[in-house]
């Protein structure tokens, strides 16, 4: 019977959101295997949280904060300990660093990114989008155990009702070569836009960087995190961190709206996913307006803080 071991990164003394659903995709594929579900963490604090969505056990270290090297040797100790068939890992800047580095070290095969997971035929099969998301693959892995990093906002968190894990400790040797010398937090403790639900996007035609302040007034009173395109983010008109694309990040939020977004294929890449998506530009040729669900021409300059005082006024009543 196939063990599912999810890596959950904790912050605050809770589970991101990346870990929770991972974790909830993980016991529906224990089920379809006929398996448990454990989980892996670096703060025991983890346990009621991992038990919530259906972990049996929770294999802890004193790793501290992350590093690459003793994450890895903890992880394999766990995945040893457990006898995971599947590893699973939230796609998050941790768990992309980590994914390949497991795989490589016990010569198994990873699928990153994923969208949809299943076991069927004694596999893990994994569907993950290719060519800017222009297309699917779906692939298997063979080799044991099967490591995926999920798709953040793909899968649903669902609760299982059980409770706290049991607790696990891994004795393992940390000894590295590196050191963890600081940690950066983001800017002003805002939403990160890999885990938010609702993104607000700013692109070239903002002008200039004093106008992200329509971004950011629109993206706090939805409750949204801020993006950018990569245009505004070489201009420096705004960190990187805010980037959605290629070479920033990949996004599947509920709702993305764009303003002044034109659309080039290295953004659509990054946000193609998303469930709702909604286009605020002047310009009706705009590529952005291809896949928009809902598209709005005119001038950002007035629409944006119009809808920013509709969204107060609703929130309001």
């Amino acid at each position: 019977m196939p063990t599912v071991l999810v890596f959950c990164e904790v912050q605050d003394n809770k589970l991101k959101k990346a870990s929770r659903e991972a974790l909830s995709i993980g016991r529906k594929l224990a089920e379809a295997a006929g398996g448990d579900l454990v989980a892996f963490a670096a703060d025991r604090a983890a346990a009621d949280d991992a038990g919530r969505y259906g972990a049996k056990k929770l294999y802890v270290t004193n790793a501290g904060g992350y590093n690459t090297e003793t994450y890895t040797t903890a992880m394999q100790a766990a995945m040893e300990q457990a006898s995971a068939s599947i590893v699973l890992l939230g796609g998050t800047s941790n768990g992309r660093d980590l994914a390949p580095r497991l795989a490589a070290r016990l010569n198994t095969g990873v699928a990153s990114d994923v969208d949809r997971l299943e076991w069927t035929g004694g596999k893990l099969r994994a569907r993950r989008p290719v060519y800017s998301g222009k297309a699917f693959a779906t692939v298997e892995i063979s080799g044991t155990p099967a490591i995926a990093t999920t798709r953040i906002n793909a899968f649903p968190a669902e609760e299982s009702g059980g409770g706290a894990a049991e607790v696990v400790e891994i004795s393992a040797s940390l000894d590295s070569k590196t050191t963890v010398v600081e940690t950066k937090v983001s800017e002003g403790g805002e939403l990160s836009i890999v885990e938010a639900d609702i993104i607000v996007s700013g692109g070239r035609g903002l002008k200039e960087a004093a106008n992200f302040s329509l971004i950011r007034d629109l993206a706090q009173a939805i409750g949204g995190a801020v993006g950018a395109s990569r245009a505004t983010v070489d201009a420096g008109w705004i960190d990187h961190q805010h980037q959605v694309g290629q070479t920033g990040r990949v996004v599947s939020p509920n709702v993305y709206i764009a303003a002044g977004v034109s659309g080039a294929i290295q953004h659509l890449a990054g946000m193609s996913s998303s469930k709702h998506i909604i286009a605020i530009n002047k310009d009706p040729e705009a590529p952005i307006f291809r896949i928009a669900d809902l598209g709005v021409v005119g001038d950002l300059f007035t629409i944006v803080p119009a809808l920013t005082e509709e969204v107060k006024k609703a929130k309001a009543h």
